[in-house]
C-alpha cells in the first residue's frame, strides 16, 4: 500500500485548533508560536538572525486559549489573533522590560459559520493578511500595516484554504479553492483591487492545490488526483511554463504521509537546482526528507529531537534550518546540509504526461512583471 497525502488546512468553522503553532517570515528573521506553559499556552517570538537563536516570552494578561494564532512581523512584533465571541481581535506584542506590551489593531465581526484564519507570513514583513471562509465566499483581510485597522481587501467566490506568496513584492497571493465540487488554485492580485485570476487546472475533473512556490526559481510543489484519479500525489512545475505537470515516483513513500513544507530560495530560474524540504510521517515516527526535481530518490534524515514539524527553512547554500525546543534547549535550531542530489539514471525512461495536461497559467505573474 502506497498513501502520499497532504496536510492542508481546512476551511471548517469545526477547526478549533491553530492551523500553526510556529511561522516563520519570509526573511527567516523571526518567528513565532504558540507556547505551552503547562496546560496554557503563551505567545512566544523567536530571533533567528543573529549569532544563536534565542525566544522571548510575550505572555499577556492570562494564558491564551489553544486556538489563538500568532504572527511574526518583520520589525520584530508579534501579532495575535484572538477569538471573542464573534469578534476576531487583532493585537501587536512587542516584549517591553520584563512585561509584555500590546498595541490595539483593530477587530473582524463575522456569523458563527465564518472560520478566520492567519496567512503564511507575507514577504517584507509589514503587513498580515487573513482569510474569513462562510459558506459561498472567502474574504482577504488586511488585519496588520494598514492605514486603519483591518481592511476588507478581495472577495473570493468558493472556499478558499491554503495560501502561498508567488513574489517577492506581497501582492500576488494563491489561494485554493473549492468551487463547484472541485478543488482549483487561483491568484488573488492584492495591487488590482482583488482581481482573481487561474493558475493551476491539471484537468478540469481533478483536485489541484499549491503547496509551495519559490519566487526566484519559479518552482512550483502541488499536490493533485489528476495522475491517479481518487488518489492526491505530489508532483512539482515552473510557473509559466507551457510543460504539463510532473509526478515523480519518488514522492509517493509506502505506507508514510508526506508534507513538503520548504524551497531552497536563490535557484534563479534553475528549479532543477532546488531542493525541497518534506516531512514524513510512517510506522516508525517522524523523520525528514529532501529531495530535488532532478534526484530519482528522496534522501532521508533524521528530525532532530523536539523538532516543531512541517516547520524549517533553506539557505541560499542548501543549508537546512530547523526549529526545535526541548526541556534542555527551549529555543534552538538545528542546521542539516543533505548530500547533492544523484545524477538521474541515463537510460531512465521518460515518465507519462498527465492526462489531458493544461499548462500552469502565466497571466497572473506576466502582468505584474509588465506593471
Amino acid at each position: 500500500m502506497t498513501a502520499c497525502a497532504i496536510e492542508s488546512p481546512s476551511t471548517g468553522a469545526e477547526h478549533e485548533a491553530p492551523t500553526t503553532r510556529y511561522a516563520i517570515t519570509a526573511d527567516g528573521a523571526y518567528a513565532a508560536r504558540l507556547a505551552p506553559a503547562g496546560e496554557s499556552w503563551f505567545p512566544e517570538r523567536w530571533t533567528l538572525d543573529g549569532p544563536e537563536p534565542y525566544a522571548v516570552p510575550l505572555p499577556g494578561g492570562q494564558p491564551e486559549e489553544p486556538g489563538t494564532e500568532v504572527h511574526p512581523m518583520g520589525d520584530g512584533r508579534v501579532l495575535i489573533h484572538r477569538l471573542v465571541e464573534r469578534r476576531h481581535v487583532f493585537s501587536l506584542l512587542y516584549p517591553t522590560g520584563p512585561g509584555t506590551g500590546e498595541l490595539a489593531v483593530g477587530a473582524v465581526e463575522c456569523d458563527a459559520d465564518t472560520y478566520v484564519t492567519l496567512l503564511a507570513p507575507a514577504p517584507g514583513g509589514e503587513r498580515a493578511y487573513a482569510l474569513a471562509v462562510c459558506e459561498t465566499s472567502t474574504a482577504v483581510w488586511l488585519v496588520a500595516g494598514g492605514a486603519a485597522g483591518p481592511e476588507r481587501v478581495a472577495e473570493v467566490p468558493g472556499r478558499c484554504s491554503g495560501g502561498v506568496w508567488l513574489e517577492t513584492g506581497g501582492r500576488m497571493l494563491a489561494l485554493d479553492r473549492e468551487l463547484g465540487g472541485r478543488t482549483k488554485t487561483v491568484v488573488v492580485d492584492l495591487g488590482r483591487d482583488g482581481e482573481v485570476s487561474p493558475l493551476l487546472e491539471i484537468t478540469p475533473d481533478s483536485d489541484d492545490r499549491l503547496l509551495l512556490a519559490d519566487p526566484d526559481s519559479g518552482l512550483l510543489v502541488i499536490s493533485s488526483d489528476a495522475a491517479s484519479p481518487g488518489q492526491e500525489r505530489l508532483g512539482w512545475g515552473v510557473l509559466g511554463s507551457t510543460l504539463p505537470v510532473r509526478f515523480p515516483g519518488a514522492l509517493r513513500l509506502p505506507d508514510c504521509t508526506v508534507t513538503p513544507f520548504a524551497i531552497q530560495p536563490g535557484q534563479v530560474l534553475t528549479p532543477e537546482n532546488c531542493a525541497v524540504a518534506l516531512r514524513v510521517d510512517g510506522p516508525l515516527g517522524t523523520w525528514v526528507g529532501t529531495w530535488h526535481p532532478t534526484d530519482p530518490r528522496v534522501r532521508h534524515l533524521p528530525a532532530p529531537q523536539g523538532w516543531l514539524p512541517a516547520c524549517g527553512l533553506w539557505t541560499p547554500e542548501g543549508v537546512l534550518r530547523l526549529p526545535y525546543s526541548t526541556p534542555q534547549t527551549p529555543c534552538g535550531v538545528a542546521e542539516l546540509t543533505p548530500p547533492p542530489p544523484a545524477d538521474p539514471p541515463k537510460a531512465a525512461a521518460p515518465e507519462p504526461p498527465t492526462p489531458r495536461p493544461m499548462p500552469l497559467q502565466e497571466a497572473p505573474l506576466a502582468k505584474a512583471a509588465a506593471e
